[in-house]
């Protein structure tokens, strides 16, 4: 039994989604924003977005952004100045700071300059430099 639960638990678990894309807040990699999708099941449409926020060594924080289209999924990353940043979905949006490490709201507008993309396609996952942004 155990030699056919093996193969049928890979088989399972092929094809699932688990990867993550950054945006480097500054030229020390110290300072970023992270965004990670996970597919739990081979079969979902929709997987797990986490915003994991990092100004080393003050603040490290996990947000979970909530589920999402696994495919053709944008989340448009805007700094508002002084380590404040919107992401947004859609309609949602998220108010995040890294100099007091917190989740600020979910609702309102995103503000502030437009940094890029987070980009979910069917084979990969990246952020984008918006060209005003360079």
């Amino acid at each position: 039994m155990r030699t056919i639960a093996t193969p049928l638990a890979l088989l399972l678990l092929a094809g699932c989604y688990n990867d993550s894309a950054t945006y480097y807040a500054d030229s020390t990699q110290e300072h970023r924003l992270t965004v990670r999708r996970q597919q739990d099941y081979f079969w979902s449409e929709d997987g797990r977005f986490t915003l994991m926020a990092a100004r080393m060594p003050d603040c490290q924080r996990t947000i979970p952004l909530g589920e999402l289209p696994l495919e053709d999924t944008n989340l448009e990353l805007f700094s508002e100045g002084n380590n404040r940043w919107s992401l947004r979905s859609g309609k949602q949006v998220w108010h995040v700071d890294t100099q007091n490490c917190a989740l600020l709201g979910v609702e309102g507008d995103a503000t502030g300059q437009k940094l890029g993309d987070f980009k979910a396609e069917i084979d990969q996952f990246r952020f984008t430099e918006a060209p005003e942004a360079q």
